[in-house]
Parts: C-alpha cells; structure tokens; sequence
C-alpha cells in the first residue's frame, strides 16, 4: 500500500515508516494539518495513520478535509490520549480504525490486513456490479476449434506464464483473457487493461508504469501506473501489436525481471503480475519489419490461443445470438424471445466480418426496432436482411436447431463432397460429419 503518516512527532513518523516499509508498504510522511492535505492533493494514498493531537489542530478536524480529497482514504486514527468517547468521535467522522500509543507491529500488521480485505470486498462488488451490466459470454461452443482453446486456456490458467491471445477484432479476445484470470489463483486480485493504440508513447509510458511530479508538461501529481494497479493480478495488454517500439525494452524488463520505473524516477519497482496480451496483427510478420522485438515476441508467446473468426464457426452463430437477444431483452424490457426462421437463416449465412461485436451490434439495432414476438428480417440491417433472399426457403415455426439442419442439408445436396460442403459452410470436415450424424442428414 501507499501509506501517509501525519504526526507532529518527529520519532513516530520515522519509526512507523520504519515497521512499514518492513512489511513492504510505500509511505509518505506529514508533520502538520497542511502538509497532510498537500500530500493527499499531489498522489493517491490507501491509507493514513493520523494522530489525534496535530499541535495547535486537531486530527479530528483534519478527518473530514482528507476523506474530502481523497474518499477512499482509510485512516487510521492515533492518540496518546484513548477513550471511548474520542474513538466513537473518530469511527463517527469516517475514520477506518483507531489506535492507542503505544501499539505494537502486530497491531498495525492486523489494521492493515482489515483495510486490505474491505478494499478487496469492495473491488469483488465492484466487478460483480460490472458482470452483471456486461454482456456474459458462455464458454460452450460446437466448433471443435473453440473447445480445444476452452481447454487450453483453462489448462494454462493456474499457471504465472505470459499467454498471447491472437485473433481478429471482435472474437472476443478480451472475454478470453478475463476468463484465463477468473481461472487463475490470482482471481482474487485485479484485472487491470492497458489498451495500447490508445495514447501517444509518452502518455502511455506513463499509463502503464506510472510517474513522478514535474517528470513532463501536465506531470502535476505523482502517480501509480497500470502496472501497480494490477499488482498480484493479471495484466492485459491489449493490441499489443501496436505497443510503440520505445517501450518495448520496458515492457521485456518487466516480464524478465519484474521490475520497472515510473518515468521520470530511478528508483526501481517490483511486480508481481501475470501478463496476458492480445493481437489481431501478425507479430512475427511485424518482427520481420523491425515494428516488434523478437526476444519479447518470444516472451509473451510461452502459450497463445487463437481465436478463430465467427465465419469459420457458423455453427455458434445462432446460440450466441440467442444469448445476446436473451440478454439484451431482458435489459431493454422487451417481449422478444427468438429469431423468425428466415432472420435465423439471414444470420447464418452472413460471413460476420466484425465478428461477435458485430453480432452483438446487429442483435441490439433488432431489438430495438422489433414490434413482434421474434426478430424478422425486416429488424436486421441491409447487409443482412439482403442475404434472405438466397437463403432456403422454410414456413412456420422453426427452431434455430432445425434452421441449421435444413441449411446444412441444402448446402450437402449443392456439394458435391463433404469436404466442399465442409469449405462452402466454413467448418471442418469433421464437424460436419458429426453434425450429419448427429442431426440425421443423408
């Protein structure tokens, strides 16, 4: 934790810094009311250890001005002077804990692991909060391809090494890397994202690592980078393809080393992260160009997964547009629960070139422009409701399953081996030829 120390005597702030930085803390330290608060404005603190009796201030009165700067402060109040009735004060005005001097290093080791497990409560609530609002995506699949990723992706989970995601925009590369940390023993700890087109070098230097106070024009405040922020847990960088030739080094210091620098700081820090990147660019075409080092090539490469493009699977098409329509009724307050045979067969035959996040895209425009109990093609965009037209003609009710099996039934009777229609359908061979089993198709 990065740790303020606000006391009027000289010997408890040296000696607390002491005991902390033993335990491995970062610490900063405040002889009065001001320099207290001016501390707090210039960089994020975790918590505080503030006295009760600041000379002519009270830490009282100073509780509610840090909590203002910075609310998610946890301060720990201080006094010579205990009594119930300053403690009550204390807890009343928002103070985390309160300590009596003299007190020992385990007491202060026992404050700080409570701090440690609200913040990681809070950060659990958080994420769950986020879960719920985000789109879930169901790790099942019917593409042989897919299932052999699930697998290894959960395989190598537990495990510290560097895994390289590769794929196309929109196959969900980042669902993939979340999955691999709420697989992994550090679940428990932050996902953090580094987005690496997203920034200038010198903005994203300091994103990732961190900087000093006046290291360049805007520098106004010290602050902790990515990198911290993901202390214990994953980092994912994504896009790591664009990452700019100039970090790189760092970036490899890092994943060698597991240090880093702030910029504009030589002191050296240490991390303890697990890194997990993703690309829809060929790296070793870019390390051929010079645009990518090879040695960090080679280190974020100890495992990669690659995601393949929705085309190349159209037999998940329809369960994951059933899942976001599920999904994304129920958030909008829609009726609708299905997909009319001939907008089933549209989405099918549609060669998806933004893959799931245009699914997604194209499954919410529908619903939105829906009026009816299912999504006609009339609710899909152009590019789509087009493809009706050379799609198999079906009447009635139909389920997505029977939908596929008469797709796939018209594309073997075009065919004029399995291996075409495997091509024409863009899967393979053998999951064709389970599909044909499976649904009875001669």
């Amino acid at each position: 934790m990065n740790i303020l120390i606000i006391d009027d005597d000289v010997d408890i702030r040296q000696t607390l810094s002491m005991a902390l930085h033993a335990s491995g803390h970062k610490t900063e330290v405040a002889a009065n009311a001001d320099g207290a608060l001016k501390k707090v404005q210039e960089q994020p603190f975790d918590a505080a250890f503030l006295d009760i009796r600041l000379g002519m201030r009270s830490g009282l009165d100073l509780l509610p001005e840090l909590l203002k700067a910075e609310p998610k402060l946890a301060v720990i109040m201080m006094t010579a002077y205990s009594s119930i009735e300053t403690a009550v004060t204390a807890i009343q005005r928002g103070a985390f804990n309160y300590l009596s001097k003299p007190f020992k290093p385990a007491q202060i080791t026992q404050v700080l692991d409570a701090i440690a497990r609200t913040r990681k409560l809070e950060n659990r609530i958080s994420e769950l909060e986020n879960q719920i609002e985000a789109q879930p995506y169901d790790f099942s699949s019917q593409n042989k391809v897919m299932l052999d990723i699930f697998a290894l992706a959960q395989k190598s989970a537990p495990s510290n090494a560097s895994i390289l995601i590769l794929g196309e925009s929109g196959t969900g590369k980042s669902v993939v890397a979340k999955y691999i940390h709420q697989q992994s023993t550090r679940k428990a700890e932050p996902f953090v994202t580094v987005s690496c087109p997203s920034l200038s070098r010198e903005l994203f230097e300091s994103e990732l690592f961190g900087h000093v106070k006046g290291s360049f024009t805007g520098a106004v405040a010290n602050t902790w980078g990515k990198v911290a922020a993901a202390e214990h847990g994953t980092l994912f960088l994504d896009e790591i393809g664009e990452l700019p030739l100039e970090i790189q080094p760092k970036l490899l210091r890092l994943l060698q080393e597991r240090e880093y620098e702030r910029v504009g700081e030589s002191k050296v820090q240490h991390a303890d992260v697990r890194v997990v990147a993703a690309t829809n660019r060929n790296l070793k075409e870019a390390v051929a160009k010079g645009t990518f080092r090879e040695d960090l090539l080679y280190r974020l490469d100890v495992i990669s997964l690659s995601i393949p493009p929705l085309r190349e699977r159209p037999e998940d098409i329809l369960p994951l547009a059933q899942q976001h329509l599920t999904f994304l009724a129920a958030q909008m307050g829609k009726t609708v629960t299905t997909f009319s045979p001939e907008a089933a067969q549209a989405m099918v035959r549609y060669p998806w070139p933004g893959n799931i996040r245009e699914l997604r895209n194209v499954v919410e425009r529908a619903l939105i422009l829906s009026s009816g109990p299912s999504i006609e093609p009339a609710d899909l965009p152009g590019s789509l409701s087009e493809v009706t037209s050379t799609a198999p003609a079906l009447g009635g009710e139909f389920s997505i399953e029977q939908i596929e099996a008469e797709h796939i039934r018209k594309v073997l009777q075009r065919s004029k081996s399995v291996q075409q229609a495997a091509t024409t359908l863009k899967i393979d061979p053998t999951t064709l030829l389970r599909k044909r089993k499976t649904l009875d198709l001669h």
